[in-house]
């Protein structure tokens, strides 16, 4: 193949004992990027496959894409929506990218070239897992986040969430949620509020930017919103998160592909479920008495739920912990969106908790298969 010998042609320098030597994993990269590697494991065990990490990270890629496109139009929806003229599905899509995408640039400039930087220096392969971090930070972030906010976030999230454990596969948090975290406790007049939802709400007199939780901490009515308009999406808030709709359409990308983890997302729903029924029962406050169906579809509940609390990394890996695993974050999510005013949203600090505990789910859950298997087989000894 023409480019294959072209790229064969442009490794040479790059090759070991060459002059461009350290710079080989950024070639690398680009390399593979392409073609998928032409080498295998020597060690330890492993699977024949045809797919590797760039392959997964792609497929996520796509799954993100329909949420990403609805939050480019939804954004210059919801500001156009509020001014006196008439516009076109064009002119808001048109507004939509002119503040999305750079906040994209920024985030993929900003953190891949942390990633290729600390390659270089601890020559190794380019890690793929900032793919689709890259593209998922600028999705749960505001959109008039100043995006000077946005490269440090993703600096943060890159050099301390990410590369001080050792970079992908390494790390114990979502790298994306830890730099919403980052944002939000370092910045949180422009994370929170009501004027930071929908484009240009602070700049623009009658532009209102509350989102439907926010109106529920504070004691409000959402009651403007219906049922529909909360699971297609066309409501404040994050910039990918608000429809549910383009969310489950990603999910079952992920599911049908066997990259995102259905136990995770049925035992969040579960979960969250539970806890909003409960609710309703006691109905003490405007958030207790919202409709447990509607804390699935507003907020980022199903965003979170489908792609991050699944992280493969940062998330449970045995079968019953992911199910535990899965439930605890539902049920999470709305005690902290019931009884945190300051923080209604509630599925960023269920999700990060949750990474934390991860590993000591799946500790308990193999320590009891363990136990069970030496019952049975004490048990087995004791009949022969």
């Amino acid at each position: 193949m023409k480019i294959r010998n072209i790229l064969d042609e442009l490794k040479k320098p790059f090759e070991k004992g060459q002059k461009l030597e350290k710079l080989y994993p950024a070639f690398d990269a680009f390399e593979t990027f392409l073609f998928v590697p032409n080498h295998t494991s020597k060690t330890g065990a492993h699977i024949r496959d045809a797919i590797d990490l760039k392959r997964v990270m792609i497929t996520v890629i796509i799954a993100l894409l329909p949420a990403l496109f609805y939050g480019i139009y939804n954004t210059g929806y919801q500001y156009l929506v509020q001014l006196p003229e008439s516009f076109t599905t064009v002119d808001a899509i048109i507004h939509g990218s002119y503040k999305i995408i750079p906040m994209i640039a920024v985030s993929y400039i900003v953190g891949l070239s942390i990633e290729f930087l600390f390659a270089i220096l601890r020559g190794h392969q380019v890690n793929e897992g900032y793919l689709v971090t890259g593209l998922l930070i600028p999705m749960i972030m505001p959109v008039d986040i100043p995006l000077w906010m946005v490269g440090v976030s993703v600096a943060f999230a890159v050099v301390i969430g990410k590369e001080a454990f050792g970079g992908t596969g390494m790390n114990i948090l979502n790298p994306a949620l830890t730099a919403r975290a980052f944002a939000f406790f370092a910045y949180p007049t422009y994370m929170s509020g009501n004027q930071v939802w929908v484009s240009e709400a602070s700049n623009v007199d009658g532009v209102s930017g509350e989102t439907i939780l926010g109106m529920l901490a504070a004691g409000n009515s959402p009651g403007q919103y219906s049922v529909m308009e909360m699971f297609v999406g066309s409501i404040p808030g994050s910039i990918a998160e608000t429809s549910t709709l383009m969310v489950l359409i990603g999910a079952i990308i992920l599911i049908y592909t066997g990259i995102g983890s259905w136990r995770i997302m049925l035992g969040g729903i579960i979960g969250a479920a539970i806890t909003g029924i409960l609710f309703n029962l006691w109905g003490a406050n405007a958030l207790m008495s919202f409709n447990w169906m509607n804390h699935l579809i507003v907020g980022g509940f199903a965003f979170g739920i489908v792609f991050m609390a699944t992280d493969p990394v940062s998330a449970s890996q045995t079968v019953k912990g992911k199910w535990i695993y899965g439930i605890l974050v539902g049920i999470l999510c709305i005690l902290i969106r019931v009884f945190n005013p300051a923080y209604p949203e509630g599925v960023m600090l269920a999700i990060l908790l949750m990474n934390v505990f991860a590993p000591t789910i799946d500790h308990y859950v193999i320590e009891s298969n363990v136990k069970k298997r030496e019952k049975r087989l004490i048990n087995q000894l004791k009949t022969a």
